[in-house]
């Protein structure tokens, strides 16, 4: 993807690293507005961050799947193998999922307090027709980002079953390591593909939405 935003990228970058999301916001906001970094530059960020945390998400559940799907075709005597392989492959999922969680829950954050600050910020127009600019750009904004953020969690929503699943199959496979452990994943592999199916869908369409959000800021100036 064709990330070509990011101009005070270097600097935002130093400082998310010394000033985390969990600490006084306003101070964060603050100290970042001296380096001429705006509540608009960081919600971008933040969702170039969480279209990156799904599009790896996307990639890591079909490698999972993929591994899950070869199961089948092991001889018992690699069954130690396998296990062990398939539980490194969901615990990178689970480490995916949490990491789509936490981009979007940062997006969320910022997106609120900017949508406060353009708000209050309406009342100091001096200028009428301004203000209602500002106005309808921000009502236009905020659909555009509540509609980004619901496509967000209809795919973080499809996470967890699929965690859920592959958790199953894995512990099994650790008590059971013999044929009839085959079997059961086999029987499960196609369940596991119908809801990887619907997950990757989700995804590519949360993505496309957080681009097309990235692309309205840009182009509006926020």
């Amino acid at each position: 993807m064709n990330r070509r935003f990011l101009r005070p990228a270097a600097a935002l970058l130093t400082l998310q690293l010394l000033l985390p999301l969990t600490g006084c916001r306003t101070a964060v906001y603050s100290v970042k507005e001296k380096f001429g970094i705006e509540k608009r530059d960081i919600m971008i960020a933040r969702v170039d961050d969480a279209q990156s945390a799904q599009e790896k998400a996307r990639e890591q559940f079909v490698d999972a799947l993929e591994s899950f799907k070869a199961v089948v075709k092991v001889e018992p005597g690699n069954l130690e193998k396998t296990y062990n392989r398939l539980k490194a492959e969901m615990e990178r999922s689970e480490s995916r999922a949490k990491a789509v969680t936490d981009r979007i829950d940062a997006v969320e954050t910022v997106a609120r307090d900017l949508f406060r600050e353009w708000e209050r910020e309406l009342d100091a127009y001096s200028n009428a027709e301004l203000r209602r600019t500002s106005s309808r750009q921000l009502d236009a904004t905020r659909r555009q980002s509540d509609q980004m953020l619901a496509a967000m969690r209809k795919a973080e929503a499809k996470l967890e079953p699929v965690l859920k699943a592959l958790r199953d199959q894995v512990m099994f496979l650790k008590h059971n390591l013999n044929a009839q452990a085959i079997g059961s994943i086999r029987g499960e592999v196609g369940r596991i593909e119908t809801e990887v199916a619907s997950l990757v869908k989700d995804m590519d369409a949360a993505i496309r939405e957080a681009a097309s959000f990235i692309q309205s800021m840009q182009s509006s100036g926020g």
